[in-house]
């Protein structure tokens, strides 16, 4: 069972799952088995509160060769549309089908049934040098939400 780190700011608790890797823009990085390069991708529960109710998510299709920093997915939501930069340089093998029908999964459970996308890492060893600890993430996530509040 996963565990989080979780902390309460101003009406919103925002919860970091210990088993992956983050990147400062709020995508979560997971190793789908041991010993191998696959990861599984997808958008913090941080991200998803701030952006709001999910109504498109759409993943680079199954085959799409991508360098670190290339757009991986974009999501619309009520507030905003974005689009996320690959983590990783790779391949994607699998994309999560059942945002197709059901995007609020981003929302209603983004480190489980709410992945975007997985991707077979060219570089893994390296690029995940680049990526947060969950404890470093938490701590920018609390900077960057504490910062929300402080705007006029």
């Amino acid at each position: 069972m996963t565990e989080f780190l979780e902390t309460t700011i101003d009406k919103f608790t925002f919860r970091v799952a210990t088993d992956r890797l983050y990147s400062l823009e709020g995508l979560w990085v997971l190793q789908v088995g041991p010993g191998n390069n696959q990861v599984r991708i997808g958008v913090t529960d941080f991200v998803q509160q701030h952006s709001g109710d999910c109504a498109f998510a759409t993943p680079k299709p199954v085959g799409t060769a991508l360098k670190q920093g290339e757009e991986i997915a974009a999501l619309e939501t009520v507030k905003v549309n974005i689009a996320f930069a690959s983590p990783v340089s790779g391949t994607v093998v699998a994309i999560n089908g059942e945002l197709e029908l059901s995007p609020e999964k981003v929302n209603q459970s983004p480190f489980d049934d709410g992945w975007l996308a997985e991707v077979e890492a060219s570089h893994w060893e390296a690029e995940r040098a680049g990526l947060l600890a969950p404890a470093a993430y938490f701590k920018a996530m609390q900077d960057a939400a504490r910062a929300e509040l402080d705007k006029p």
